[in-house]
């Protein structure tokens, strides 16, 4: 189930408002030029697979998401367990573009720092989410991590996260603890 915890920066602990309904998810993060949705990947993959298997079993519904949001480069995230060689996104980062996130399988939290209130968003399989270039943004996989998603960007440099250096993002709650 996706959920979504709103935090105030200045109270990590504790959210304020949490929900579960897809629509109310939706809409909340809507009102902060979020896009929170759906697709469907039609694939059965797990978690763990390579970038070669996802782009076989996903290639159209790959290309129709790239197509919708005028995406030009894809990056596979795919991990199934901790694996050092893999760049943590943990703390906070902005990217140069708009970012589309779509779970395949498996779990993934993409926190969103708006102003003064934190979005945690736990995305799902065939969750979707869309975030604004610039948006300060972590994802946590959690312990150990369960998580097949597809990230779209409009270019190669959009890719690259740029992090802020703010420690904001560890004050909270991550994957496994909320």
């Amino acid at each position: 189930m996706s959920i979504l915890s709103v935090f105030a920066v200045s109270s990590p602990d504790q959210p304020y408002k949490v929900l579960t309904h897809h629509d109310d998810i939706a809409a909340t993060l809507a009102e902060q030029g979020v896009r929170f949705g759906r697709w469907q990947s039609g694939a059965r993959l797990r978690p763990g697979s390579s970038q070669e298997e996802v782009i076989a079993a996903c290639r159209g519904p790959l290309d129709q998401l790239m197509t919708a949001h005028g995406s030009k480069v894809f990056a596979v995230l795919s991990r199934d367990g901790v694996d050092p060689s893999q760049a943590a996104l943990r703390d906070e980062h902005v990217h140069d573009g708009e970012e589309v996130f779509a779970l395949i399988s498996g779990r993934g939290q993409i926190s969103l720092r708006l102003g003064d209130t934190v979005y945690a968003v736990l995305c799902e399989k065939d969750d979707m989410l869309l975030v604004p270039a610039g948006t300060r943004r972590w994802l946590d996989l959690g312990d150990t991590p369960f998580c097949l998603a597809l990230r779209l960007f409009a270019s190669e440099q959009a890719v690259q996260p740029r992090f802020t250096g703010d420690a904001t993002a560890r004050q909270f709650a991550g994957l496994d603890e909320l």
